[in-house]
């Protein structure tokens, strides 16, 4: 099984968390007759992208959203990279966190964001999110019949390691719940998107949500697939809508072969060898 076929549903978000849990069923009976193996929702999917309000919409591991997530990966037989969600831990402390759901609905993998999206650019977007969110401690990588794959989350995509960290991990795709805004957007998300690719000779797959303008925070959309030449093979507007999309290994087999940069690396160089590298710094999580 060398191919696949994934979907990144870009989609709005209103205030009411439930709405958009619903809203997600939707999307997944229009597509049901196009036979994908994996969805991926955009970032913050069933919440106001609002700092003050990750803590207020935040849910523990395995609360509402989570089992309303965990069976649409089971009824529509799909693996759920599903978006990301505020998450708090026994602690109270809140994550920007993608829970992963294989066919039969079991959770085989967490993502917590990483790299925080603290910036202020000057005539542009200003945004802290350390201000109500904790930072995860490690890259993501989870299992699947068609090998592994990689999940990060938007402001992780702008660090070139980390996406390479689960590259040499063995993952085959990476998925990217994301939303840049009317800042970064024009200027980084097709830009970033196509460097990763190219530079990991991978597919990426990023889902945006759609653009509000009446948002405090307004999303660039975009959704995109980029492929392993570091092409962009799809792209969506800023509109609500599906992409969907077909990955083959076996070409991403003969761009690594012609192209041989994975192979040509030089660790004895760069002084890093791919055991210490990846001791702490990948989550793996493999499906029983």
């Amino acid at each position: 099984m060398n191919k696949f076929r994934a979907a990144a549903i870009q989609m709005p978000t209103v205030e009411d968390k439930m709405e958009n849990i619903k809203a997600v069923r939707h999307y997944l009976e229009q597509i049901k007759a196009q036979k994908v193996d994996f969805v991926v929702l955009p970032e913050m999917f069933c919440c106001p992208y609002q700092t003050e309000k990750f803590p207020e919409y935040a849910e523990e591991e395995g609360g509402s959203v989570w089992k309303a997530l965990s069976a649409y990966a089971k009824e529509y037989n799909i693996y759920l990279v599903a978006g990301s969600v505020p998450e708090k831990d026994d602690e109270g402390r809140v994550y920007n966190t993608c829970y992963i759901f294989d066919r039969q609905g079991v959770q085989i993998g967490k993502h917590r964001k990483t790299h925080l999206f603290d910036i202020d650019v000057k005539g542009g977007q200003s945004f802290k999110e350390s201000d109500t969110l904790t930072a995860g401690n490690s890259g993501t990588v989870f299992e699947t019949e068609f090998g592994r794959m990689g999940v990060m989350i938007c402001f992780d995509i702008r660090f070139p390691e980390f996406a390479r960290m689960m590259v040499n991990d063995g993952a085959r795709m990476i998925f990217v719940p994301a939303a840049f805004n009317m800042t970064t957007g024009p200027a980084h998300w097709e830009l970033s998107f196509r460097a990763r690719a190219l530079d990991n000779q991978i597919y990426m797959l990023g889902c945006a949500p759609t653009r509000d303008p009446a948002a405090s925070y307004i999303s660039w959309g975009h959704s995109i697939f980029t492929d392993p030449w570091g092409r962009v093979v799809d792209m969506l507007d800023e509109k609500e809508g599906i992409l969907i999309c077909e990955a083959d290994l076996d070409y991403e087999n003969e761009i690594r072969e012609q192209l041989p940069l994975l192979k040509a690396r030089r660790n004895d160089v760069y002084g890093i060898e791919r055991s210490s590298m990846f001791k702490d710094c990948v989550h793996s999580v493999r499906s029983n």
